[in-house]
């Protein structure tokens, strides 16, 4: 990939703004809250002072990173921030877990609106693709009020958009390089992906399913070899290129304009562009019980090749006077991950293939995300207030023509292949195109609220009394194509075909116009379409209480009706399957703080809420991977419900310094687990979803923000933070679980006590930060940063195993930032300078014989050292 494409790759609308108001009376100190819990926008709320005040002033527990702090550490994108968090931590491929709860127990806002995930294999849309350009603050909300969704069990996260406090303009470039990734000559891609139609997401455009049969429900359809040619664009043909470094360039225009005597008016536009080559190799295995002995039913190496093209674009106008703020907004994500991944060694426990045993997995995942905002508020006086906001969100996510490709790399007398070379024959699954389509037909989000203030402010600046009422919820309706078309002998089952494994398809070619093989579908006639409807509707009121400048009461009341309908059709059965889920939800909440000192605080905290599940947990389909692994959704699965409590200290010995301390416990009724199951066809496992019956929770949050001038003087220009998360979990099973957990002779009795499924026993994030201000008042900033997170169950164990445990990874990193002059600036980063192993296995403490010569890794690889780059000037 050339780097000059990154100049004319993307053109995207999207968008946001914010603006401040010229007036003398825009302070954080001067500024009201809404509700007691939203302080409004001040040109000075993105530096960590303001941050730790707007902390220490909120009723609710709140915790934020801003755009200075964004700056500081060198974070490119959303994720990177909400890790620097105390108790949050992000997880290969699965998202950010909160106090050591999955994914799935989290929510996204997007200006304090409901955002759909873009991707159905994760709860929120991957914030990595969310570039920090844009973004003026992170809100953290780790306790729950009544006007946040009620989808609340780790945290509830907002995204506010870049707050313009002046007209500038930047350009942003910055160049990666990994140790393991980068500058690889053999470094694999489908066809065309490193192409310009590669690079801007074009290419998905020729894996479309085929157009004679798209709308047609499967009649097993047979394609003519002209036939194929015709509608299989794509080639099973990849290319080895050298994987250049890693590359991303950003732009981004802030204008305000003054409108009348106290009015602005704002305008930003940003565009991203962003592309990453990512290479990992290793073990990727498979357990199965045979008879109270757990043997390696897969023994596989993996190498794994990823080309990930990310895009962005924000478009927003906004007006904003003393009393009325009108903001339009649209972002634009798109993200695509071009996937080929080598698997060599033997499946169902066919160990004499090990070390001839070969399959291939091309494959392209894309999602396209495009939200529209609309949102105002007006101050109608001192007492009133009114806001309300609308979102219209068109979301789609695709695994258009995913090939599927497996040999042997042996001929048929037993004499080995070259590497380039691979012994195929047709049937057998061994050529396989997949089709899934999750696509959005509609989502929309609004909220309303109006505000009044009670009573007399006396010698206060606030009223006693602030009383709001309001209504928020969201629409989804989403509907799912999975379909397949296999590669089939014509009377040549028996014979073996020998191809060059990287440029296969002149070979099937000509093989299809000799009539040794065709393609035809072989999805099931009903299975393949589902649809899944969800609609939220609530209404909240919260009374907050201040009856003297110490206490702060905040009491919500929250209903909500959450209505879910999936129908789908079981296999082999015309008849639509309906399942119907209407529930009325009564979620209360009270937060109380006790200011002790004008420094610090006591806190409480009580709550119920609830836990959706991710959209691949509950949809009836079978995903099938080639390794005999398969990702089975459970139409039935339950919301779990949760009690929420929480009391914390807080101490600020500075504007800049904080000490807290919380404790928390958490009853989670029906929580969501992963488990592993013998899959339908006892050829392998099945990764699915269960409720347990119950679930408690009890943790310790520590944190520290220090100057280290307390030590030494000398050390004035040092500041240390670190916080640490330590929880206790335990886990009742459900009937389901214990059926599926308990070995052949054992009672329940017997079954071994476990804590709940990704939760992690404890937390660990540190940064020590070097800040020294030349003498033309520029900054030079150095930070080192370090987390990690214990061993979690990544997926329950059945069938007489332990449990799978995602084992600790340590990473640090270091960033290095310095303004050269007014204009120019630079960042040098090194993340990942341990190099870890990463690796998720059984675990010791199964009840069966474990015979697999102590080989307990279910998968591991090496994520190599980054060094990255970035200049950035600002005019």
């Amino acid at each position: 990939m050339k780097i000059y494409k990154l100049s004319i790759a993307v053109l995207f609308l999207s968008g946001s703004v914010f603006y401040a108001q010229d007036t003398k009376q825009d302070t954080v100190k001067n500024e009201k809250k809404i509700e007691g819990v939203v302080i409004q926008g001040s040109t000075s709320k993105k530096t960590e002072t303001a941050i730790l005040l707007d902390q220490k002033k909120a009723v609710i527990q709140k915790q934020a990173i801003g755009a200075e702090e964004i700056s500081r550490k060198g974070i490119s994108n959303v994720e990177q921030g909400l890790t620097k968090i105390t108790g949050i931590t992000t997880v290969e491929g699965r998202g950010l877990f909160v106090r050591g709860l999955e994914e799935r127990y989290n929510y996204l806002l997007i200006n304090g609106l409901g955002s759909p995930s873009n991707n159905p294999f994760q709860k929120i849309i991957a914030l990595k693709q969310f570039p920090t350009d844009v973004v003026g603050k992170l809100n953290i909300y780790k306790t729950f009020n009544s006007n946040l969704y009620g989808d609340f069990a780790g945290a509830t996260f907002d995204i506010e958009t870049l707050t313009m406090d002046r007209s500038f303009s930047k350009v942003e470039f910055s160049v990666g390089v990994n140790t393991i990734s980068n500058f690889k000559d053999s470094f694999f891609v489908s066809e065309n992906a490193d192409g310009m139609k590669g690079y801007l997401g074009l290419n998905s455009r020729d894996k479309r399913f085929p157009e004679n049969i798209k709308n047609v429900r499967p009649t097993n359809y047979r394609f003519t070899a002209e036939e194929s040619q015709k509608y299989f664009k794509d080639s099973f043909d990849v290319d080895a290129i050298k994987s250049m470094p890693n590359t991303s360039i950003g732009f981004t225009t802030a204008q305000k304009i003054k409108a009348g005597e106290s009015g602005n008016i704002g305008i930003l536009f940003s565009l991203n562009q962003s592309s990453e080559y990512s290479f990992r190799e290793g073990a990727k295995n498979q357990f199965l019980d045979l008879g109270q002995t757990i043997v390696l039913n897969n023994k596989l190496q993996r190498k794994s090749y990823n080309f990930e093209l990310e895009s962005s674009a924000l478009l927003g106008l906004g007006y904003k006077n003393r009393k009325t703020q009108v903001n339009l907004n649209a972002i634009y994500l798109q993200n695509a991950n071009n996937i080929i991944e080598d698997f060599f060694g033997y499946k169902n426990q066919q160990t004499q293939n090990e070390n001839i045993g070969f399959f291939r997995v091309n494959q392209l995942d894309i999602s396209k995300f495009l939200d529209l905002q609309l949102t105002a508020s007006h101050k109608i006086n001192d007492r009133h207030n009114v806001k309300a906001g609308a979102s219209y969100v068109l979301n789609n996510y695709q695994q258009p023509d995913r090939k599927i490709m497996e040999g042997s790399r042996q001929d048929s007398q037993g004499n080995m292949l070259n590497d380039d070379q691979l012994l195929i024959t047709y049937g057998g699954n061994n050529i396989i195109r997949q089709y899934l389509d999750v696509n959005s037909r509609f989502y929309g989000s609004a909220f309303g609220e109006y505000s009044v203030s009670l009573g007399e402010k006396g010698d206060k600046k606030e009223y006693p009394i602030q009383v709001s009422v309001g209504y928020n919820g969201f629409a989804d309706l989403r509907k799912t194509s999975y379909r397949f078309i296999f590669g089939y002998p014509n009377g040549t089952a028996g014979q073996g075909f020998i191809i060059d494994k990287n440029k296969p398809q002149a070979g099937f070619d000509k093989d299809m116009q000799n009539n040794l093989f065709y393609f035809q579908e072989g999805s099931d006639a009903y299975l393949p379409f589902t649809s899944m409807y969800q609609f939220v509707n609530a209404g909240y009121l919260n009374f907050n209480y201040k009856p003297n400048d110490t206490w702060d009461i905040l009491i919500g009341a929250r209903y909500e009706n959450d209505l879910s309908i999936i129908r789908y059709n079981r296999q082999g059965q015309e008849d639509r399957q309906t399942i119907n889920k209407n529930r009325d939800l009564f979620l209360p909440s009270l937060a109380v703080k006790k200011a002790l000192t004008d420094r610090s605080n006591l806190r409480f905290a009580a709550s119920k809420t609830v836990t959706r599940p991710v959209l691949i947990e509950t949809m009836p389909i079978e995903y099938i991977n080639p390794d005999n692994e398969t990702i089975v959704g459970n139409a039935n699965i339950l919301n779990s419900e949760n009690y929420n409590i929480d009391l914390k200290w807080e101490y600020y010995p500075s504007n800049k310094e904080l000490i807290a301390v919380n404790l928390f416990a958490k009853r989670i009724d029906n929580p969501i687990e992963r488990s592993f199951r013998t899959s339908g066809n006892s050829n392998g496992v099945a990764i699915t979803f269960y409720n347990a019956k119950k679930a408690d929770l009890l943790g310790l949050e520590l944190e520290g923000i220090f100057n280290l001038s307390r030590i030494s003087e000398s050390l004035r220009n040092f500041s240390l933070g670190a916080n640490a998360t330590f929880m206790y979990t335990d886990v009742e099973r459900s009937p389901e679980q214990l059926q599926l957990e308990k070995p052949a002779g054992y009672t329940d009795d017997q079954l071994h006590k476990r804590g709940l499924q990704g939760a992690a026993p404890y937390t660990i994030n540190a940064d020590l930060k070097y800040d020294f201000k030349k003498k033309n008042s520029l900054n030079r900033t150095l930070s080192l940063v370090y987390n990690v997170s214990g061993s979690k169950i990544f997926a329950v164990g059945s069938s007489g195993t332990d449990n799978f445990y995602e084992r600790p990874f340590n990473q640090i990193d270091f960033v290095y930032q310095e303004q050269l002059t007014k204009n120019w600036n630079i960042k040098f980063g090194v993340q990942n300078i341990l190099n870890n192993q990463y690796k998720i296995e059984l675990g010791d403490n199964s009840y069966y014989n474990v015979n697999t010569n102590d080989n307990y890794q279910y998968t591991n690889y090496y994520r190599g050292t980054t060094f990255n780059f970035t200049v950035g000037y600002t005019f």
